[in-house]
């Protein structure tokens, strides 16, 4: 990556070039972005591991968000540990094959709270890259925490990343949000894949119109001004949240949810060979 000298909050040099493990084999590695908070970033982290694992891939999430992670509960980790093998710590696997390897894995309860500074949550997204044993997997879904600051820097410029899909809600703050995403892209030298837009519309349950509860949606004006590709419109749904609740968003995403998401991400060539490192602590 071109980013050399691209520099964390403080003036420190994020980590550079993360190597990965001769037990990983990770063919494409996708980050799920967001300029903010509270727009659904692991929903569609969840949605697009869901709907590639359906379509027979092998996938796996690393939780980037440290502080807040949601992935484990979702898919129905809630209580679990992750387990060491050697040196190198192994993912949770879901009830239909979907890899997971989250802080909240690592915690005691999972409600505990993580009160780690820069550093060391750097540290821990070069564990869950270099000392987690992935094995083969088609993709690596990245779920990034909100915002662009040292822990986006430390996986954009330490991890072999194909391609951005950022999320955004129809809301007046979305081409600013965006803005920080694309720009923050550029910088990296790291392409974006296109923009899902969350709660976009509920839908009426009698007559199945379309509501607009933030207002009209600022989709396509966005997409257009920054030269994005509109991947797909998630509707609000009070079924599939509490789906996600409940650790049950494997066996109750809709089918066909994020179709053109899918099919850009499943798009993606392979990268030509793994890169292995002999010592899984380097």
């Amino acid at each position: 990556m071109s980013c050399e000298h691209a520099t964390a909050a403080g003036g420190q040099t994020a980590p550079q070039e993360f190597e990965e493990n001769n037990l990983s084999e990770v063919k494409r590695v996708i980050a799920v972005l967001s300029g903010k908070g509270g727009v659904g970033k692991s929903l569609v982290t969840g949605s697009l591991a869901v709907e590639l694992a359906r379509a027979g891939h092998k996938v796996g999430i690393l939780d980037a968000d440290i502080t807040g992670p949601s992935i484990p509960k979702m898919f129905g980790m809630s209580g679990r540990h992750a387990m060491g093998l050697g040196n190198l710590l192994l993912p949770e696997i879901s009830d239909h094959g979907v890899k997971v390897m989250s802080s909240n894995l690592l915690l005691k309860n999972e409600t505990d709270p993580v009160l780690w500074r820069g550093p060391v949550i750097a540290g821990a997204i070069r564990q869950f890259w270099s000392e987690t044993s992935w094995g083969p997997l088609d993709y690596l879904l990245v779920d990034m925490p909100p915002g662009t600051a040292d822990v986006a820097l430390t996986v954009f410029q330490s991890l072999p990343v194909d391609g951005i899909v950022i999320v955004t809600s129809p809301q007046d703050l979305v081409s600013m949000i965006v803005a920080k995403a694309v720009n923050m892209a550029e910088k990296m030298n790291i392409p974006v894949l296109g923009i899902v837009e969350n709660m976009a519309y509920v839908e009426c349950p009698d007559c199945g119109k379309k509501i607009e509860v933030f207002g009209p949606s600022k989709l396509d004006a966005v997409a257009e001004q920054y030269g994005l590709e509109i991947l797909g419109r998630l509707p609000i749904d009070p079924a599939l949240a509490a789906a996600c609740d409940a650790g049950a968003i494997e066996d109750e995403l809709p089918a066909g949810l994020l179709p053109d998401a899918l099919a850009k991400v499943a798009g993606l060539p392979e990268h030509v060979e793994p890169t292995g490192s002999d010592d899984a602590s380097a």
